[in-house]
């Protein structure tokens, strides 16, 4: 099987993490969001995984080589044109069974199903109130009759959460040219919804799977919800630090010191952080970043960043420092 998996966008969203370092590598529950993802899908039969890099992609390609041993090819998106864009860059790789997973979202699902599909390929989905914001599939018995993207009449509730299964590779990379030829985009952008419509229009049969746990990580919010929901799932060891109280759920990395502070719950503490004299509740905090004497909440603290003093809620991106209630960039 073949794996693409596009990582161009800047991560706007998710700025100031987002300044130093690409969207899928910003932490989370104790590793990179790319990590999370790899995670899901490396028990599956992959012959090839393409990543699509772009912003900062030499970290992209740093991070994997030095902790996977994956057979990983990487192409380079110069132009933000889109998602149907991007996975056409790996035209040279997509025959045969192929996996496309956008790396900006945490899911849970038994992805070993995929070797078992019959149809032509599997997308999968997921319930959501408003439709508005999501491409979405229209069904028509076993069988998506057509996707919409971003409909601003309400035509389906199930949106399409980015992970798709293709048989034959093939039949994509010649929607996608299709697509590309026509200059058919949506809000400026070749979507790939645009591309499997093409493919269902000349006979494709496209079945749906639910996918019953799916989370965001495209916001600083959602960063902090998907943290949450991941800690909850960890089996948690019993810490001990001088004067200190850790309430689980939490990652805290051995490298990491804890001193006469209260940590938790929901909280990831990175590798060689220090947290001193501190109060830290639902928060994230980098590599290397010094707390001290500070009361955090909904905090994301990024890698070798400083806070001092009494806080309530924080976003600071790497390097930053914050003291008696003013911030800058070092």
């Amino acid at each position: 099987m073949k794996v693409v998996i596009p990582l161009a966008g800047l991560g706007k969203r998710l700025r100031p993490q987002t300044y130093t370092r690409p969207k899928p590598l910003v932490n989370l529950a104790g590793k990179p969001l790319l990590g999370h993802i790899l995670e899901r899908i490396t028990p599956l039969p992959i012959e090839e995984i393409v990543f699509i890099t772009g912003y900062l992609g030499h970290q992209i390609e740093e991070y994997v080589s030095a902790n996977y041993d994956l057979p990983a090819r990487y192409v380079e998106q110069q132009e933000q044109l889109g998602q149907a864009h991007a996975i056409g860059l790996a035209r040279d790789s997509l025959h045969g069974p192929t996996f496309i997973v956008f790396a900006d979202t945490i899911f849970e699902t038994d992805i070993g199903k995929l070797t078992q599909v019959e149809s032509d390929g599997l997308i999968y989905t997921h319930g959501v109130d408003d439709p508005s914001r999501f491409g979405v599939a229209v069904m028509d018995g076993k069988h998506i009759s057509r996707l919409v993207e971003k409909p601003k009449t309400p035509v389906s509730n199930l949106a399409i959460v980015g992970l798709y299964y293709f048989a034959e590779g093939e039949q994509l990379v010649a929607a996608i040219d299709e697509l590309l030829e026509s200059g058919r985009q949506t809000e400026g952008e070749y979507y790939i919804a645009d591309a499997i419509q093409l493919m269902i229009e000349k006979g494709a049969k496209l079945e749906t799977e639910t996918m019953p746990v799916w989370l965001d990580c495209g916001t600083s919010d959602a960063l902090l919800d998907t943290n949450r929901y991941l800690l909850g799932t960890y089996d948690q060891p019993q810490f001990a630090y001088p004067g200190s109280t850790v309430i689980p759920p939490v990652y805290i990395a051995d490298s990491a010191v804890v001193e006469n502070s209260v940590i938790g719950p929901h909280v990831s503490l990175d590798r060689e952080a220090r947290v001193t004299g501190s109060i830290v509740r639902d928060s994230i905090l980098g590599q290397g970043c010094q707390v001290e004497n500070a009361t955090l909440e909904g905090s994301i603290i990024g890698n070798d960043a400083s806070v001092r003093s009494s806080y309530s809620r924080l976003n600071v991106g790497d390097t930053a420092s914050v003291s008696m209630g003013a911030a800058c960039d070092e």
